[in-house]
């Protein structure tokens, strides 16, 4: 397959621009989904609806490695980088989903999600086995080597904090409960944090245009959410830990 080097910088640049446009939109409102959703409304349970919004980002590039080989000479860390990024998507849709006792979910953020989900997932897919030029040097093995390790990181960071969030509550309950143990002593938005790691990792191993976007619209939505967190629990509980902050250790 050759690369779609338009369409490529095309869904880039739009996650750039719908990065800065959810980052704005969150200054004023919370959200539309979680504690913030409005009362009412068509929803599904947590359960199928996270596997639903997130299956597409691990099936596209799968689909794309199975019906058409890399580029000659790729080697083996395009591939790798495409299965990285895979290995969140399975967590998400495949664990996450089975495990959450979350909230429904409202039907038109599933929708959106399964969207954004398809084409980000072959936006970063294709680009990796179609356009990406690795070069086989010393710095891009060390770079390679430190964004999956900064990735690997990220993603312990969140399948723990999802832990933490999980047992606070039993089956079927809705309460909100102070998180505590790992990064939750330091940030309120813990499993946030994990996440924007695994994509700046991603972002640093992968080096390119599409990787870079993906990691700025991961920390323009989901950010926000964690101030948005922080300050609800802080209003929920008169003994909220004062040394967490938001979302930055010790910063912000």
């Amino acid at each position: 397959m050759e690369c779609r080097s338009a369409a490529v910088s095309s869904l880039s640049w739009a996650l750039v621009v719908g990065g800065v446009a959810f980052l704005l939109r969150q200054t004023r409102r919370c959200g539309e989904y979680g504690r913030y959703a409005e009362p009412g409304g068509r929803c599904w349970p947590a359960g199928p609806a996270w596997f639903l919004q997130e299956v597409p980002a691990f099936l596209v590039p799968l689909l794309l490695l199975l019906l058409g080989s890399a580029e000659p000479g790729s080697g083996t860390g395009r591939s790798l980088l495409v299965w990285t990024f895979m290995l969140h998507y399975f967590y998400r849709s495949c664990v996450y989903s089975l495990l959450t006792r979350g909230r429904p979910v409202p039907v038109k953020i599933v929708c959106s999600s399964v969207v954004f989900c398809s084409l980000n997932g072959f936006l970063q897919g294709h680009h990796l086995l179609h356009c990406a030029q690795l070069q086989h040097t010393g710095l891009t093995g060390v770079r390679l080597s430190a964004g999956i390790l900064v990735f690997a990181v990220g993603l312990t960071i969140n399948i723990h904090s999802d832990h933490v969030l999980r047992n606070l509550r039993k089956p079927g309950e809705y309460v909100y409960r102070i998180p505590r143990g790992g990064m939750f002593e330091f940030v309120s938005g813990a499993n946030f944090f994990g996440e924007i790691t695994e994509w700046c990792g991603f972002a640093l191993a992968a080096w390119s245009l599409p990787a870079f976007a993906f990691a700025f619209f991961t920390i323009c939505s989901i950010g926000p959410r964690a101030y948005h967190h922080h300050r609800d629990y802080k209003r929920r509980f008169e003994d909220y830990p004062c040394s967490r902050k938001a979302i930055i250790p010790f910063i912000l």
